[in-house]
């Protein structure tokens, strides 16, 4: 393809835009951060309209930087489980951005445990509060003005992606790719549509949800400086990663590590299962669709974060003596990591995070990071059973950046890890699914961690295990 491809990623911490050339050069870059909201424990906002302008921001920044009539696609990655309401005939948000990592509708969605099965089959996914139907429904029972739009036939709701399109583009579609809606519970992931059964269930109508199309699709225009861009593909932000270097290979592992850690590991045209494991639809086009065995640990640099915050550390501090610590801190205690709920293969909203034995300040900085590592092993055990062993992790996102955490995850598994240097994977991956260089499929500049006997990394991650099995089986009791 010829011209310029515009590839956008909002995420959890911010919002960027890059462009990229035909053959996959890097030309132009912005980004601009984002604020999220932690309230009342299990509650998680952003600011709809402060994504919205975000992403405004940026595109004009790389706008000056590059001939924008040179721009001939555009696309977006934006977080997959988030979700809002707005007034689809002014554009009003009605509600703020409920947070992917949000879980305040836990106790509603508990009364569906007995269709638990059921739910599983259709989507792919465990009942969870973290996917969207349980916030979409707290809106809808909670909200005065969300209650209101749906009154008079005038309510959007559904994945923050469809709302950024609708925002964005001149056309204001009410659509949605499959991996953004597939995070809702209520979609069918075979059929690659809404779920009547899933929306009955739930309470949810159909008729607010927006229409449902392919990955790359002709969503409508972006106005880029005064020209229109053909924007064709939304996805989410892990579902790009995938593609950040090329072609998914059945033989990788691959690991997005930044606010949350989530695990994947393609599985073809068809949707495999594993225990405790997401069966997840990553993208589709006229002819293809493609499917991944996902795992999900929702508390990677969240949980970072929460523990400096509590032990009141500062961050840059922090970050800085990382290397340090991982280096010389060899007999941390153990951290059993629930922050923003215990993802997979547990699937326990609630569960307390906690240290077990005593220790410093810095000890307990290596303990949680070693726990992310702990829990991407153990997905990583499960999906053999279905996908078979793996060659090699491919590791992205700001924390594979720190070599320590890097080298325990080879040592563990007994993988290679590779850790490209260009880490904008989701972005990139935008940038391939339009336009398909071959420059994307490069991972020749990168750290490559090889695995070492580590005996107390293995010694601690057996009574990780027990610990965190001990402690689940009183959550359950």
């Amino acid at each position: 393809m010829s011209g310029y491809t515009l590839a956008l990623d909002q995420g959890s911490q911010s919002s960027r835009a890059l462009v990229y050339s035909a053959d996959g050069e890097l030309l132009a870059m912005a980004q601009q951060p984002v604020a999220t909201f932690r309230t009342a424990g299990s509650r998680v906002e952003q600011r709809p309209e402060e994504l919205v302008t975000s992403l405004r921001e940026v595109i004009a920044d790389v706008a000056r930087q590059v001939d924008v009539t040179l721009l001939t696609r555009a696309g977006l990655a934006t977080q997959r489980s988030s979700v809002v309401c707005w007034n689809k005939l002014s554009g009003k948000a009605l509600s703020p951005v409920l947070s992917w990592q949000d879980r305040r509708a836990a106790d509603w969605l508990r009364q569906f445990a007995p269709q638990e099965l059921r739910v599983r089959e259709l989507t792919g996914l465990p009942l969870s509060p973290h996917y969207g139907v349980s916030k979409l429904r707290w809106c809808l029972d909670n909200l005065a003005e969300v209650k209101h739009c749906a009154s008079i036939g005038e309510l959007a709701a559904g994945p923050l992606a469809s709302y950024l399109v609708y925002q964005l583009l001149a056309e204001h579609p009410l659509l949605v790719d499959p991996a953004n809606a597939s995070r809702t519970l209520l979609y069918d992931f075979t059929t690659l549509d809404w779920s009547d059964e899933l929306a009955r269930l739930f309470g949810v109508p159909l008729s607010v949800l927006p229409a449902t199309t392919s990955s790359l699709s002709t969503y409508g225009t972006l106005d880029v400086a005064g020209h229109a861009v053909p924007f064709a593909l939304l996805t989410g932000d892990q579902s790009a990663a995938l593609y950040g270097f090329g072609a998914a290979r059945s033989d990788t592992v691959y690991a997005n590590l930044g606010t949350g850690a989530f695990l994947q590991r393609p599985s073809g045209s068809v949707p495999a299962t594993a225990p405790g494991l997401l069966a997840s639809v990553v993208y589709t086009d006229s002819g293809t669709r493609e499917y991944v065995l996902e795992g999900t640990v929702n508390g990677a640099g969240s949980a970072l974060n929460t523990i400096a915050v509590e032990l009141q550390l500062e961050a840059k501090w922090m970050r800085q003596q990382l290397p340090l610590w991982l280096e010389t801190i060899d007999e941390p205690p153990l951290f059993l990591n629930g922050v923003s709920g215990l993802g997979s293969p547990w699937w326990i909203a609630g569960f307390q995070s906690q240290f077990v034995g005593e220790a410093e300040p810095a000890e307990r900085i290596v303990a949680v990071l070693e726990s992310i590592v702990f829990m991407l092993q153990a997905n990583l055990e499960v999906s053999v059973s279905t996908a078979g062993p793996a060659e090699r992790w491919l590791v992205t996102g700001g924390l594979g950046k720190i070599a320590g955490l890097c080298q325990k995850l080879a040592d563990l598994s007994g993988l290679e890890v590779v850790c490209p240097v260009e880490s904008e994977a989701s972005a990139q991956g935008v940038a391939y699914l339009l336009c398909g260089s071959r420059r994307f499929q490069d991972c020749n500049d990168a750290s490559v961690y090889r695995p070492a006997m580590n005996p107390k990394l293995a010694t601690r991650y057996e009574r990780w295990q027990y610990a965190m099995a001990e402690v689940i089986n009183n959550c359950h009791s």
